[in-house]
């Protein structure tokens, strides 16, 4: 029997400790917005338009593989990749972005290195490499974003090499919508993020 894994997204808690995480993304959805919960539904977080010359964030999200069971040996580089063309009017200068590392896995340590979304809500979320409020696994990279439309099944993003041999959470991409003065108002269409692993 292989591995029986999940896609789940954190929220809440705190540093290294999330609170809580959604239902199994394997065949469902989340939603970006402008406070740190998971609720697919909710409008009411928006991420406003802003002024001129200025930019809008989401919340960043922690989405991460969890094995909860089946007879494997081991599983491990996990990838991360979109279709290359995410359908949303951003504006220009804006787009969704992952948390990138100069080198090695662009995942979190889940267990170590969680860091949790802060902003205004209902405005904006605090840009993931920002110096001070920023994700603290990231901002002092050189390059501490990367455009999730660059990750690509010919180019993905490696987001946990480790070798998993029991059950747990895996390393987590961290996702940001960054958002111009010039960006479409109005809820946007669904994309398909995927996650790829090998099995032994």
């Amino acid at each position: 029997m292989p591995a029986t894994i999940g896609i789940y997204q954190a929220y809440g808690g705190t540093d290294a400790n999330p609170a809580s995480e959604s239902t199994d993304l394997s065949s469902d959805s989340t939603r970006l917005q402008t406070k740190d919960q998971y609720n697919k539904t909710d409008t009411t977080y928006p991420i406003p338009i802003p002024a001129s010359g200025q930019y809008n964030y989401s919340y960043w999200i922690h989405v991460y593989l969890k094995i909860t069971g089946g007879s494997f040996k081991k599983v491990n580089n996990i990838r991360f990749y979109s279709d290359g063309a995410i359908g949303w009017n951003f504006g220009t200068g804006g787009g969704l972005y992952r948390g990138n590392r100069d080198s090695g896995d662009k995942g979190v340590p889940m267990n170590t290195e969680y860091d949790v979304a802060t902003g205004t809500e209902g405005t904006t979320g605090h840009e993931i490499g920002v110096a001070v409020n920023g994700h603290d696994y990231f901002n002092a990279q050189s390059t501490k974003t990367a455009s999730v439309a660059s990750d690509t099944s010919a180019s993905k993003a490696t987001i946990d090499s480790t070798d998993h041999e029991t059950t747990g959470l895996c390393k987590a991409v961290v996702l940001q919508v960054k958002v111009a003065s010039d960006g479409t108002q109005g809820e946007q269409v669904d994309e398909i993020l995927t996650f790829m692993y090998d099995e032994i």
